[in-house]
């Protein structure tokens, strides 16, 4: 029991400080907390002060500090930050606040539970810079617009409103370095690369001229100079290894010093788990790496799996595979094709809706601070004075931090009613779960072309080496993004109405796609739901391996996702038995049971997960 004098945001306060440490990966951080400006000094991480009163705004700001700073400490190099770091004041605030966007993203990432808390801070600096109000691009500074666009594209997360304003009011500006944005997002992790490519944004954006000079040019220049001298020193020494221990043993001691400290800075980001700078270090030295690492697996599941070649897979938008009036024409022909199902569909989707929103505000809070009067508990007081006040407040249970992918099989064997059905089904419960505030993503799987494509042509020249593995052109579509409204996406689903465009089916290497993105997203929760009707089938694969080369590896990527349980993986099969390859799965045999099947499994899935929270709660 706490004393009368004790601050009650002193336990949150070392909570909070434990975190830190813990996600900066340094048990020796110290963390306070000030009302003087925030920032970081050393090992000490200054924090916003947090009141007795502990509001929600306060904590939310602390946490989102918090977080950003373990964040920096975590996958920022300062020596490397500080070599390729502009000279102009424009220049560096861009360069500035392009690093602050990696590190964060690469939290977000990594680390998925940081995002929201960091959105909080972007949120409160976005507020108090006034970033809402702003109206004239010429008022919107461009290097918080820049990290914000930067962070948006690495993390898929909506901006906060002031953020999103500044970005929209500086959007000409920045489209003119909209290659460089979508090749950095790719280098997140290696920050060499990164501040290479931040130095040429901060050219496109037309301030080249503040960079100063390239320190890639310089460094090579000034080791040649020294090697010369060396060689004058030491000409009685024999033998390249010779040359290299006397350049060491005669380097002044202020070289010796600098060589240490940059020893040192790239030892602890070895130490880092998340980022590798071991071999861009080498080569920015000049010096090749000592050993060339083996590629990394094509498949996390299976390490043995193989592809021939990825060169001419795709991963793509609807919109890219038909133009607007084609989309909207086989949109209008999928909605005359199912008028008589959608009534049905319609009321499955809102027994869905209502079946949600009835888990909603069905518990409550007692003893709080703040709130509601209990008037239950008044007697207490009236029976001792000295009792305080006693608050209760009505918790929802709400569905806003969770996550579905739809992922549809766009296979030759869905063509004609499956696929039309599987299409409006998604739309309906794409539209029904964002009424209930849930993300969807819907996405289809398929290949570019019939018997190989581009990759057996390029394996015919190869002279038809054996076992190569998967050989066909995969086509991975996105028709909605987890974060794209509804209603900008609803054109597209009638792709799947489009001639040609359902081929083969290569399940495993879909589901891992799938998983991969979802893995991105920082919501908590995370479902996916695989809508197929058929084992998967690719005859050119299949005619040059193993039989059974597609369907171990599906069942491979289908342990991996079940076991690490970071996604809740459900299966529909049409017409297929689809439970010998899932643990949670249902067969129908008649497509028009569909909408049924989609709409109760998801419903049984969030319903079981309101029974643990009111037990949680109970407890």
């Amino acid at each position: 029991m706490n004393k009368p004098n004790d601050n009650p945001a002193d336990p949150f306060k070392k909570a909070l400080a434990e975190a830190t440490k813990t996600l900066a990966n340094n048990a020796d951080l110290m963390v306070t907390y000030t009302v003087d400006p925030s920032g970081i000094s050393g090992d000490t991480v200054r924090l916003p002060q947090i009141t007795r009163r502990m509001t929600t705004a306060e904590i939310l700001l602390a946490r989102g500090t918090a977080d950003a700073y373990a964040m920096k400490l975590r996958f920022h190099n300062d020596a490397t930050h500080t070599k390729y770091s502009p000279q102009g004041e424009i220049a560096s605030g861009l360069y500035e606040a392009l690093e602050t966007a990696r590190y964060e993203a690469l939290g977000a990432r990594a680390l998925p539970g940081t995002a929201k808390n960091i959105d909080a801070k972007i949120n409160h600096d976005a507020t108090k810079s006034g970033f809402d109000s702003i109206s004239n691009a010429a008022d919107a500074p461009l290097a918080s617009a820049a990290g914000y666009l930067l962070r948006h594209l690495a993390t898929g997360r909506d901006l906060p409103s002031g953020a999103q304003n500044i970005v929209d009011l500086r959007r000409d500006t920045l489209d003119k370095s909209s290659d460089t944005l979508g090749e950095i997002v790719n280098n997140l992790e290696d920050q060499t690369a990164f501040a290479r490519l931040s130095r040429q944004i901060i050219t496109d954006l037309g301030y080249g001229d503040q960079l100063g000079n390239d320190p890639d040019l310089e460094d090579p220049d000034q080791e040649d100079e020294a090697s010369e001298e060396d060689v004058e020193d030491q000409e009685d020494q024999e033998g390249g290894d010779e040359d290299e221990s006397s350049e060491d043993q005669d380097q002044p001691p202020e070289d010796q010093d600098e060589s240490m400290d940059q020893q040192q800075a790239q030892a602890s980001m070895d130490d880092s788990p998340d980022v590798d700078m071991s071999d861009e270090t080498d080569m920015a030295e000049g010096n090749p790496p000592d050993e060339q690492l083996p590629p990394p697996p094509f498949s996390d599941a299976d390490p043995n799996y193989t592809v021939f070649t990825d060169e001419f897979d795709e991963e793509i938008n609807a919109t890219d595979l038909a133009d607007p009036a084609e989309l909207e024409r086989l949109r209008a022909y999928l909605d005359q094709q199912l008028e008589p199902l959608k009534a049905a569909v319609g009321r499955l989707a809102n027994k869905l809706q209502r079946r949600l929103q009835a888990q909603q505000n069905r518990s409550w809070e007692f003893d709080l601070e703040e709130g509601i009067l209990d008037a239950a508990r008044l007697a207490r007081v009236v029976a001792n004075p000295t009792t305080p006040l006693s608050f209760k407040q009505e918790s929802e249970i709400e569905f806003r931090d969770t996550v579905v992918t739809l992922l549809i099989d766009n296979s030759g064997s869905m063509r004609g009613r499956p696929i039309s059905i599987a299409a409006i089904c998604a739309d309906v419960l794409a539209r029904t779960l964002e009424r209930c505030q849930v993300k969807v993503e819907i996405l289809g799987f398929t290949t570019r072309a019939w018997k190989g494509g581009q990759s057996r042509e390029a394996w015919l020249k190869a002279e038809r080496p054996a076992t190569p593995g998967r050989l066909n052109d995969l086509r991975h579509i996105i028709y909605k993004s987890a974060d794209t409204p509804w209603r900008r996406a609803r054109p597209n689903l009638g792709l799947m109405m489009k001639e040609g465009l359902l081929k083969e089916n290569i399940d495993g290497e879909a589901l891992e796609w799938a998983y991969r993105r979802m893995l991105r997203r920082s919501e908590a929760r995370k479902i996916m739901m695989v809508i197929s009707d058929g084992a998967p089938v690719d005859d050119s694969t299949l005619s040059v391996n193993t039989a059974s080369f597609l369907e171990k590896h599906l069942r491979d990527v289908i342990e991996m996702i079940e076991s690490r349980k970071a996604v809740e993986l459900i299966a529909i099969g049409i017409g297929h038995d689809v439970t010998r390859y899932y643990e949670r799965a249902v067969t129908i045999t008649d497509v028009e049971q569909l909408a049924g099947a989609m709409t109760e499994q998801l419903a049984s899935l969030f319903e079981a997960d309101a029974r643990k929270r009111k037990q949680r709660l109970a407890s």
